[in-house]
């Protein structure tokens, strides 16, 4: 790869936060965004799970701080920390989310407004906080998670033999919300150089739901490929938004999910 393609992936000399970045997936996204050589801030509760994850070979622009985005005091604590640090937020990638209760059937007011509150609620509260320091710098990268379940609705019949891993209502119906809400950031904060995107992943079971064979064939069989996603399959697409090689997209949906929702 030549020297000016090398440049337009870069994140040299940015910063990147990651929320939920020290999780199954978040800690593949945080490492890429490490790697592509941005100051990257792991946005999360427990110190010892980020210890954990990354361990002693943890890259020296890897760093953790603590915020509950749960909590609008505490995200606004995290992000004036770090911009008081660097004077600039380039990259926010909402990622983390809390929920509770699966059953469709049985879901309590409180589980489903927790559920929507940890899925859709948490983000706006993270692209709120930083939006002051976006527009003062006059640029920024802000990349959603969703996820397919916010484009589809689960094919049921998947789920016959391992109904414990049965996505609920409310999660899929947030991830739908983060959708639209990336498209109207997109557009309401475009005048100020701040990108707003998504991105889908498929089927990605973490290592526990992947103990049970059965459901990971039939995971398998829904996608174009023939197979679950692994971590490692997000580091590109987060790169790329977080970088200056997507400077003319925004309020997009990039969708990595094996072809699950081509069919």
């Amino acid at each position: 790869m030549n020297e000016a393609l090398n440049s337009l992936f870069s994140l040299q000399d940015k910063v990147a936060l990651v929320s939920g970045g020290y999780g199954y997936l978040g800690s593949a996204i945080s490492v890429a965004l490490a790697q592509a050589g941005a100051e990257t801030y792991v946005l999360g509760r427990s110190e010892a799970k980020f210890r954990e994850a990354f361990g002693q070979d943890k890259l020296p622009n890897l760093y953790f701080q603590q915020a509950d985005i749960s909590s609008t005091e505490s995200i606004a604590e995290a992000f004036k920390y770090i911009h008081a640090r660097h004077n600039r937020l380039d990259v926010l990638v909402n990622n983390a989310y809390y929920s509770a209760g699966q059953d469709p059937e049985q879901l309590t007011d409180e589980q489903w407004a927790l559920g929507i509150d940890g899925n859709l609620n948490s983000v706006y509260r993270c692209i709120r906080e930083a939006i002051p320091y976006m527009k003062q710098q006059e640029s920024g990268k802000i990349i959603n998670v969703s996820s397919m379940y916010g484009m589809v609705s689960p094919d049921f019949s998947i789920y016959d033999e391992s109904p414990a891993s049965l996505n609920p209502p409310h999660y899929g119906a947030a991830k739908a919300g983060v959708l639209q809400l990336t498209r109207y950031f997109a557009c309401y904060l475009g005048k100020y150089g701040i990108h707003v995107n998504t991105v889908t992943p498929g089927p990605f079971p973490n290592e526990e739901v992947q103990q049970d064979e059965g459901f990971i064939e039939r995971l398998k069989k829904k996608t174009a490929l023939n197979r679950i996603g692994s971590p490692a399959d997000l580091k590109g697409a987060f790169v790329y938004l977080a970088s200056d090689a997507s400077a003319y997209m925004t309020g997009q949906n990039l969708v990595l999910d094996g072809g699950w929702t081509a069919w």
